[in-house]
């Protein structure tokens, strides 16, 4: 079972009203449990890990996807004091930022930049695995308010994005 299925998996389960689904394979086993106060928890065995994240929060109802799946998009938030039309686009999961493919590379969006829904704004690596992190409106970047490779938490505010 790779990464694409597990997303897919769980995209299914947060859509439903399931509550407890385990699936085995050859040397692969994996349980996802929801818990009636809306967490999640999704455990690997073999490796003992467990992952842990909030319900509502989920943007899409998606788990993180590598770079080469789609993208989860995270959520918008209303700007609390501004007289103009801004979101804060806030992280989706924990993980370090990266404002572009490579150090070599130019960054995925500016200030200044316009964006659009579907447009890809950055990077978290999450695990080992890099996610491309997508906006979910239309509008201009004003403001960065994390460095690349810098860490983010969980809803970290990451972006200021005046909405057209």
């Amino acid at each position: 079972m790779d990464i694409k299925d597990i997303q897919e998996l769980l995209k299914f389960i947060n859509r439903s009203t399931l509550t407890d689904v385990e699936i085995e394979q050859k040397d692969f086993r994996l349980r996802i449990q929801r818990k009636p106060e809306g967490i999640v928890y999704a455990q690997m065995p073999q490796t003992q890990q467990f992952v842990q994240q909030q319900m509502p929060q989920l943007v899409q109802q998606s788990a993180p996807a590598t770079t080469d799946a789609p993208a989860p998009v995270a959520e918008s938030k209303p700007a609390t004091d501004s007289g103009k039309n801004l979101r804060e686009f806030r992280a989706p999961f924990i993980g370090t930022f990266y404002r572009s493919n490579g150090p070599d590379k130019e960054p995925f969006v500016k200030v200044g930049d316009s964006i659009t829904s579907g447009k890809v704004l950055g990077i978290i690596e999450a695990m080992k695995l890099f996610n491309e992190i997508e906006s979910d409106i239309n509008g201009t970047i004003v403001k960065i308010l994390v460095e690349n490779a810098q860490p983010v938490e969980y809803d970290q505010p990451l972006f200021l994005i005046e909405i057209h």
